[in-house]
Parts: C-alpha cells; sequence; structure tokens
C-alpha cells in the first residue's frame, strides 16, 4: 500500500501543527514502512509532526538489544499460530502486540519541540499515564524500566528510536487485548514480569474508538 493511498485511506486530522493519523487495524509491515517514510518527510520538513495510531494483527517485535529479545517459543511454531515475528532497530526488548492494544508512533522534530529523548521518553509516559488514569488506572514509572506498571504488572511498553532528531517508534497501551501473547515471550527482557490490561484491572471494555479520541487530546496538548 503506498503512502498517498494509505494516508487517503486512514481517518486524519491536524490541530496546530500535529498530524493524528487512525491507521485502524493494521499489519505491523505496513506500517513501519509508513513511519520511514513520513520520517523523511518530516526530516525534510514536507510534514508536520504527526502521530500514527494503531491496533496491530498479531505480532512480536525484537528491538536492537540483544540481550533483551527472549523468544519462549520458536519462530515456526509462532508462524502456526498465525503470530509474526519482526526484527527492528528499536530501544528495547522483545514485545508484542495485538488488536485492543492501543499502539502510537510519534513522528516529531525533537529539536524543534525543544525535547531532549529522555524528556521525551518522559512525556510519552505521561501521556500514557493520563489516558490510564481517566480509564480507572492508576499506574507508576519505575526508574530505568520506560513504561508503565499497575504495581508489579506492566500495562505499557515504551521502545523509541531517534534519527537526525525525529523520533520514530513509540508506546503501546494493553486496553483489552487478549494477553496470552505475552507468554511466548520474556517482555522487555524482564523475568518474571506479568502483563495486564485496563480492562483485566478493571473488569470494563472500553470502546478503542473512544480511548482514541482521549489519547488525541492529549497529544495535541503535550505536542503543540
Amino acid at each position: 500500500m503506498s503512502e498517498q493511498s494509505t494516508i487517503e485511506t486512514y481517518n486524519s486530522k491536524i490541530a496546530k501543527n500535529l498530524s493524528i493519523i487512525d491507521c485502524g487495524l493494521a499489519d505491523y509491515g505496513e506500517v513501519l514502512e509508513q513511519q520511514h517514510q513520513l520520517c523523511k518527510k518530516r526530516r525534510e520538513g514536507e510534514i508536520p509532526n504527526t502521530v500514527l495510531v494503531v491496533e496491530h494483527k498479531p505480532v512480536i517485535t525484537l528491538g536492537a538489544r540483544q540481550s533483551a529479545n527472549r523468544l519462549l517459543a520458536s519462530r515456526e511454531d509462532l508462524a502456526q499460530k498465525n503470530i509474526k515475528v519482526v526484527d527492528i532497530r528499536r530501544g528495547g526488548g522483545t514485545t508484542a502486540h495485538n488488536p485492543g492494544q492501543l499502539v502510537l508512533y510519534p513522528i516529531l522534530n525533537l529539536q524543534e519541540l525543544n525535547l531532549g529523548i529522555s524528556e521525551y521518553i518522559r512525556d510519552l509516559e505521561l501521556i500514557g499515564t493520563e489516558l490510564l488514569e481517566q480509564l480507572g488506572i492508576h499506574c507508576i514509572r519505575r526508574k530505568g524500566f520506560p513504561g508503565l506498571w499497575v504495581g508489579e504488572k506492566k500495562i505499557a511498553s515504551i521502545g523509541v528510536r531517534v534519527s537526525k532528531f525525529i523520533t520514530y517508534h513509540g508506546m503501546a497501551i494493553n486496553i483489552h487485548n487478549d494477553l496470552s501473547i505475552f507468554d511466548y515471550i520474556t517482555p522487555c527482557g524482564l523475568d518474571g514480569v506479568e502483563m495486564t490490561s485496563v480492562q483485566k484491572e478493571t473488569g470494563k471494555r472500553h470502546s478503542m474508538n473512544q480511548v482514541k479520541e482521549s489519547l488525541s487530546k492529549l497529544l495535541i496538548r503535550n505536542f503543540t
């Protein structure tokens, strides 16, 4: 799918120089290619800061930090379960995506926003924290472990990459996804980590469209 047809197909809105594109349910590889294309355009000043919002078909991704990449099943077994495995160049270790998980990929110029990488990651965590508070979840940050936690359980993962001040990859928040996909990995290379979701913690199943609307407001407030 070409970039132009993709953007025309997906819902997009622009507010104060921030474009938010809802990719719906999409294949990981297609959205990764979309990120690369948008990064180039953002670097050249052809587009404003942009955030892709998406749910992915089942996929496990392996980060740049090889020591944190731990699969607990063979790639062949995962393929039989219709779970793709993709090697990518972002921070962090192994993570997983599937429908019901909200994923955001900001394509931002950190220099223009006057943000360092650490500040940017803290901003992502803040956005996730406020979104989850609206959904009835109180979560915390843990020093040295990017992401969001409900006690000892992890509810959101962060893995970013920055090239020439332009960000890509981002954050995944478990809303009502099937958590059994995490049984096939050691999340982010951390032994004994239990993953959780909004639905598991509250017993409520929220409309993903409403969650995306709340996320959009937070993105506009923090990145414009």
